[in-house]
């Protein structure tokens, strides 16, 4: 029969290795998207009436696709997003929530930096930068100006903006939005038709989805109008 003290080594000895392997686990996690990887291709491609087909939109364009047009588009396995938001107010929460329940049904590797002191809004989006995503997504009205600061400098990084859009994007940041969210910044202010109850849970989940299919599908730059969805 094992001794008490032998089978309390045993035990010892193996809860060691189990945290080894936590240890162990938890750093590959962590340092997964260190690891080399390749440019994202779209699983899937757009149906008819998101963009015309004899006419690719302009920069800045305002482009309408019809409902369901981004629904057959999915990023490919290890799609890596950072979604940084700001502020925890009715609109943004909406915005996060369809991020994160798209991201859980996609089984996209996301993660999130949370910007709460204004006075260090580039410092977060620049932060979400240095993790090397795919893309990065924004929600609030508060992350519009610093964005609009730094991505004419990052070109090379893809951003989605939900809910909002810049007055001037650069080709790198493409927008979903719709007449009541349109929150602009540069001292624009608010618009006349801004209403929080337009944030619904279908209007937010259609502009994180139309959003991404078109960023995948290299429509980047132009501004994704969704009056359309309910």
């Amino acid at each position: 029969m094992r001794s008490p003290l032998r089978a309390a080594a045993a035990l010892a000895a193996v809860a060691a290795l189990a945290a080894v392997a936590a240890l162990v686990t938890g750093c590959s996690s962590a340092d997964a998207w260190s690891e080399p990887h390749a440019s994202p291709t779209p699983v899937g491609a757009l149906g008819p009436g998101f963009v015309d087909p004899s006419a690719s939109p302009t920069p800045e364009a305002t482009v309408t696709p019809l409902p369901g047009s981004w629904n057959d588009v999915h990023p490919p396995a290890g799609y890596r997003v950072v979604l940084v938001t700001a502020g925890h107010d009715r609109p943004t929460t909406a915005l996060v929530t369809a991020v994160r329940d798209w991201a859980r049904e996609e089984d996209v590797d996301l993660r999130t930096v949370t910007a709460d002191d204004p006075s260090r809004h580039i410092a977060a989006l620049t932060r979400a930068m240095d993790m090397g995503p795919d893309l990065v997504v924004t929600a609030g009205n508060d992350l519009v100006d610093p964005l609009a600061a730094i991505s004419p400098s990052h070109l090379a990084q893809h951003f989605l903006v939900v809910g909002a859009e810049l007055a001037e994007p650069t080709e790198n940041v493409t927008a979903a939005d719709w007449t009541g969210a349109s929150f602009r910044g540069e001292g624009l202010g608010m618009s006349s038709a801004y209403d929080a109850r337009s944030f619904t849970a279908a209007r937010c989940a259609a502009a994180v989805r139309a959003g991404v299919a078109a960023v995948l599908s290299d429509l980047t730059g132009i501004v994704l109008w969704l009056d359309d969805v309910a």
